[in-house]
């Protein structure tokens, strides 16, 4: 069992996702944290993400896997680490990075291949997990996603700047939408759900009501 969500920054993919993992005891991959673990070590090590020879070296001597939820990069667990303001800017222009998200597919395909999982991000309907047998593509109001993006920072004790935010989240967007590997974008078999002015629950149940209804019975 494969089921896919796809969606922008802040539109509540994952917080989803990790519920209907829970609900369907499927194992639950967050790609984005992948690409944020990634980010991260490029930030701790100062590395030049436009120098390709830097990036193959990092691609080589890296590893990243998800353990009950928890993200591990090179055997640590970082996954409070993942969300501050500093990945939040560089985060995007990592993952557009060729031989970065050509890597990243590979893993996330070999974690799916012998597993009943979840999966979210920006492209696994379109390109991780094509032949998923659920896809769903979440999305929200920039306004609303803002601020999910500046409780989450309050809460983590971050000072934060809520025009900025704005600011920020609308560029990955564009940069997200625009790239040439991978670009975000709806698969054309998705259930889109707007969850601008829904509760996480009602999105939980929404998705649950057309699992429900599809081919295959996991409930």
């Amino acid at each position: 069992m494969h089921i896919a969500i796809d969606g922008p920054a802040g539109s509540g993919k994952s917080t989803v996702a990790k519920i209907l993992a829970h609900k369907l005891n499927l194992t639950y991959i967050d790609t984005g944290a992948m690409y944020r673990a990634i980010t991260l070590k490029i930030i701790w090590n100062k590395i030049n993400p436009n120098d390709p020879n830097d990036i193959q070296n990092l691609m080589e001597n890296t590893s990243i896997s998800i353990r009950n939820n928890r993200v591990f990069l090179d055997n640590k667990d970082v996954s409070n680490k993942l969300r501050t303001p500093e990945v939040n800017k560089l985060v995007s222009r990592v993952s557009k990075i060729k031989k970065i998200r050509q890597h990243m597919v590979k893993l996330q395909k070999e974690m799916a291949r012998n597993n009943n999982v979840i999966m979210d991000g920006r492209d696994i309907a379109t390109r991780v997990l094509p032949d998923a047998d659920f896809k769903f593509f979440l999305t929200a109001s920039l306004e609303e996603r803002a601020k999910r993006r500046a409780k989450d920072l309050k809460k983590a004790g971050y000072v934060y700047d809520f025009g900025q935010i704005k600011k920020e989240i609308e560029a990955r967007d564009k940069m997200d939408m625009k790239r040439r590997e991978s670009p975000l974008r709806r698969a054309k078999d998705a259930v889109l759900i707007d969850t601008t002015n829904k509760s996480i629950q009602e999105v939980v149940d929404e998705i649950l009501s057309h699992i429900k209804g599809g081919k295959k019975s996991v409930l």
